[in-house]
């Protein structure tokens, strides 16, 4: 074991105080729980360093974890942990399982030197080093929403955009690197903002970015959701209930991103992904290959647009074309910006009023 990782060690964790060496702020700087990656892979260095095994492992429950760094539930650390081992060191933390006592527990081992050597890499790769010549003083802090930087960074001809982010309030400051450039820079958002931009968009929505709609999504995202997982999520449900007209009032963010059920949403809208995100008609899930359109439905599409505005108006148009209009009218499909939303809801009119017409027998 080297002896700067020593040194290292031994000013990580402790029981009753944390403090978080800002190099792992710095290395875990992409995610958006750079804090609390710290904090957990602060423990693990701070606990190998007590290990009595000779071949580096210790154990810890995932509970034990929660609370020492505090403010996480022992299931989120274990996403957690499984992260910071797959994802971010893999090779480098890693995690058994091993028998003590007769009973199973996860055991832990930090290649030490392997640790130092990502935290603290001889040939820089970061936005740090190719934009030295730039005197750039802040410390860049990436939201994962951002676009990487190109390799022109190099001779300083990228200005890239630097967010600085506090996640418990709507406060985002951008500034730019004095390096100027050619090309326009993606304006930036946070995550949180891009679930609901997404969810209002897909759901034909119009929630604003109140404190407790924010609250949700922003919870979900603080349990290592990423905003791709909640978008999943939304056109998972989209599909399901936006043409039921018992669920589709249900499509709020409360529903969707609220703790009791996202869980189970998300591993939900995971097999719809994997399924090839099949259409639902009548409650049901089409099969691949198989159209949502069985029936001639000419009639309806031409109604539609004659509703629109598109084709010439019928001089005496059907009691089913007329009430559908009516009740299109209500539901707002002519004012909607989302074209999808607007088919899907004449259409699911249409087959409702269709289906009145004709004493409760589908059309």
């Amino acid at each position: 074991m080297s002896r700067i990782f020593e040194v290292v060690q031994a000013m990580s964790g402790q029981k009753n105080c944390i403090i978080i060496p800002t190099p792992y702020l710095d290395f875990f700087a992409g995610d958006q729980q750079p804090h609390t990656l710290g904090a957990i892979l602060n423990q693990l260095v701070f606990w190998s360093g007590k290990s009595d095994l000779s071949d580096g492992w210790f154990y810890k429950e995932h509970s034990e974890l929660a609370s020492e760094i505090r403010g996480v539930s022992a299931y989120q650390v274990q996403r957690l942990v499984k992260k910071i081992s797959e994802r971010w060191l893999p090779g480098i933390v890693e995690i058994t399982q091993r028998q003590v006592n007769g009973t199973k527990k996860t055991h832990y081992r930090v290649d030490g030197d392997a640790l130092i050597a990502a935290i603290f890499p001889t040939e820089l790769g970061s936005v740090e080093s190719q934009n030295r010549k730039c005197e750039v003083a802040e410390p860049v802090v990436r939201n994962r929403i951002t676009h990487p930087v190109e390799s022109q960074n190099q001779s300083c001809e990228v200005a890239e955009p630097i967010l600085y982010t506090d996640h418990h309030t709507d406060h985002h400051k951008q500034i730019q690197n004095p390096c100027q450039s050619d090309e326009p820079t993606d304006e930036i958002i946070s995550p949180d903002e891009l679930v609901l931009a997404h969810f209002n968009r897909t759901t034909n929505s119009d929630y604003k970015a109140g404190k407790t709609t924010m609250g949700y999504i922003r919870g979900r995202l603080a349990e290592d959701y990423t905003a791709a997982d909640l978008i999943l999520i939304v056109d998972y449900l989209t599909a399901k209930w936006l043409n039921d007209s018992k669920m589709s009032d249900y499509l709020r963010p409360k529903t969707l991103f609220g703790p009791e059920n996202c869980a189970e949403y998300f591993e939900k809208a995971k097999k719809w992904r994997e399924s090839g995100r099949p259409a639902c008609v009548d409650g049901k899930w089409l099969k691949p290959g198989q159209s949502a359109d069985a029936g001639d439905h000419s009639e309806r599409d031409a109604a539609y647009l004659r509703f629109l505005g598109r084709k010439l108006q019928k001089k005496n148009p059907s009691a089913l074309e007329e009430m559908v209009r009516g009740e299109a009218s209500k539901a707002g499909v002519r004012a909607s910006r989302n074209a999808d939303y607007a088919v899907s809801t004449w259409n699911r009119i249409w087959a409702d009023c269709a289906q009145r017409l004709n004493g409760g027998k589908a059309a």
